[in-house]
């Protein structure tokens, strides 16, 4: 299974990436605020490619629960100077989060190679029309509903089920528009539009996503189920994350999105040893 990412090209299966979160606003639910200056966020990047990461997921509108959208000149003003910056100074991969595709053309131009696109359940053919002029890779999220609202009316009869069919749809539709399938990712958007039980649900079959062939990016790092299990805030949460984004990669998530670059890096070379380990044992 072929990656095809503007020159990048990635083949999988292979050890899971980490993706590097980077949030340049100033509003995101962990750590919002933190890098709104260019400067700090760059060194933030660099800091996360130096722990392991293989790439860095640049956003500049929240999409926590309830966050407000911003113009997109604004969210042009808080991400072109840091991904200019990284891809003057990085050898990771450089995402831009964005649901515009006014960013998403400038960002490619400034040394992006792939759009994180949480906005895909809407009407997207500009987009995906650039993303089959430009090559970049396009990761597919599934979310119910907007940022504003979408956990005020999540509402599923089997939510693997309706996921599946929804990313089936949608790569129909992204065929259509001239993006090639290897161009493309997956991710079932936990949290985006779901309960606790939705996301649970969505965990424990992840695997199930792998016949549609694509690569699977999960992203749980911090988020509120964790904290709905265990009762932790925000802050406390990093034992969790590094559970989830260990089960994940053993449920087969092909790019694991999280703030804690250093630990889940640490954390996925114990479980990969362990899986070559158990690997070689059943060939003996």
């Amino acid at each position: 299974m072929i990656l095809s990412a503007c020159h990048h090209r990635l083949e999988f299966p292979r050890r899971p990436m980490v993706m590097g979160i980077l949030n340049v606003t100033p509003d995101s639910f962990f750590d919002g605020g933190r890098f709104t200056l260019a400067e700090q966020a760059v060194e933030h990047g660099l800091r996360m490619e130096d722990a392991g990461a293989e790439v860095i997921d640049v956003g500049g509108e929240s999409t926590r629960p309830g966050a407000a959208p911003v113009s997109e000149a604004e969210e042009c003003r808080r991400v072109l100077p840091v991904i200019a910056g990284l891809s003057a100074r990085s050898r990771t991969l450089i995402s831009v989060d964005t649901r515009k595709p006014g960013v998403a053309r400038r960002a490619i131009d400034m040394g992006a190679c792939i759009v994180n696109d949480v906005g895909a359940a809407g009407e997207r053919s500009d987009l995906w029309r650039l993303v089959a002029e430009t090559g970049a890779g396009y990761v597919l999220m599934h979310m119910q509903g907007i940022p504003e609202t979408m956990q005020q009316t999540a509402c599923y009869e089997e939510v693997v089920g309706e996921v599946k069919r929804f990313f089936e749809a949608r790569l129909e539709g992204i065929r259509a528009a001239g993006v090639r399938l290897e161009q493309v990712l997956l991710d079932v958007g936990i949290g985006f539009g779901k309960r606790l039980e939705h996301n649970l649900q969505l965990l424990a079959c992840l695997g199930e996503f792998k016949i549609l062939g694509r690569p699977l990016v999960a992203g749980l790092s911090r988020k509120s189920m964790i904290g709905d299990l265990t009762g932790a805030a925000v802050a406390d949460r990093l034992p969790g994350s590094l559970a989830g984004a260990c089960w994940a990669a053993l449920e087969g998530a092909d790019v694991l999105r999280v703030h804690d670059v250093p630990e889940t890096v640490q954390a996925l070379r114990i479980v990969d040893s362990l899986s070559q380990a158990r690997r070689a044992s059943s060939r003996g």
